[in-house]
């Protein structure tokens, strides 16, 4: 039973959207020719620590904070529940920071090897992503109480994830990387979105301010399609700046599924959307595999 309450804490269904940034930092340097099996999976592991001890935190600080309350219509969050104490919790926090530290070293010293001047500098990004992921919802004032989580989304989901990755294969990232960068931040913060729009009301009464609070359902679902539009227009781009073959085209195939997403955060109810979150992960995953898949046949 405690293995299990672990288990959903963890909230597996999130990692695939981890995992996103990181396969399109390993498509981008496969194309170049430069991708590593070991660096990669290190990649990949201090990913989802990274977002292990997000999830955690996540279900820590709203509980801490007032936001999972009865009322709240998501998933019931272990702390919420009893089933884990917070002091458990706490606990679980520590060992994920130091998992994710000895994972980062890890990858920093098989990919920059003795280059120290490099390594600090993804060290200070290693240490400011177990900031950003604790401080979303944890201590006196989480910044994703204040509205400011699709930043933080967008920048540690789109660019530092799959540029920072990119530079560890190819120790260089050129301008135009930046567009697969925005696609995966814009989906990224398309997820966080729905998450938002759901708990409109029980984040209202919790003093949560996230963007949907602070804009309203309306407007929300608005900016929903314009980070579906932007993300799949940030791709368009890359491909039409690096054209080589129609192939390159494959990721077009996700457009159905994005498009399905819209409309169900446009029409259905808030208890209704908990699936879409999911939906939107899964679908952010096989965009990237496919947007992989066309750039190394292309």
């Amino acid at each position: 039973m405690q293995a299990k309450a672990w288990i959903t804490a963890f909230r597996p269904r999130t990692l695939p959207l981890a995992l996103s940034c990181i396969g399109m930092g390993a498509f981008l340097a496969a194309s170049m020719g430069a991708f590593q099996w070991d660096i990669f999976l290190l990649c990949a592991s201090t990913t989802v620590l990274l977002q292990i001890l997000s999830n955690l935190a996540n279900d820590y600080g709203d509980t801490v904070n007032g936001a999972d309350h009865h009322e709240r219509i998501g998933p019931m969050r272990a702390v919420q529940s009893g089933i884990i104490t917070k002091e458990s919790m706490k606990k679980a926090l520590v060992v994920f920071v130091i998992l994710c530290l000895i994972s980062g070293i890890w990858l920093l010293k098989v990919s920059l090897g003795g280059n120290l001047e490099a390594i600090l500098v993804f060290f200070g990004l290693g240490v400011l992503s177990i900031l950003a992921a604790m401080a979303y919802t944890v201590g006196r004032k989480p910044y994703g109480y204040l509205g400011m989580g699709d930043f933080s989304v967008l920048i540690f989901f789109g660019i530092v994830g799959v540029l920072g990755s990119l530079y560890l294969f190819t120790k260089s990232i050129s301008w135009d990387h930046l567009l697969p960068a925005m696609s995966c931040g814009f989906f990224s913060m398309g997820v966080l979105n729905i998450n938002n729009i759901r708990d409109i009301e029980s984040d209202k009464k919790a003093g949560k301010f996230s963007l949907p609070v602070r804009i309203g359902r309306d407007k929300a679902i608005i900016y929903h399609w314009v980070l579906i539009i932007s993300g799949l227009l940030s791709a368009i781009a890359f491909t039409i700046i690096n054209y080589t073959s129609f192939l390159q085209l494959l990721f077009l195939i996700t457009v159905p599924l994005f498009i399905n997403n819209g409309l169900a955060v446009s029409r259905r109810s808030p208890k209704e959307l908990d699936p879409f979150l999911k939906q939107m992960a899964l679908s952010t995953l096989l965009f990237v595999v496919l947007f992989g898949i066309g750039i190394l046949l292309g």
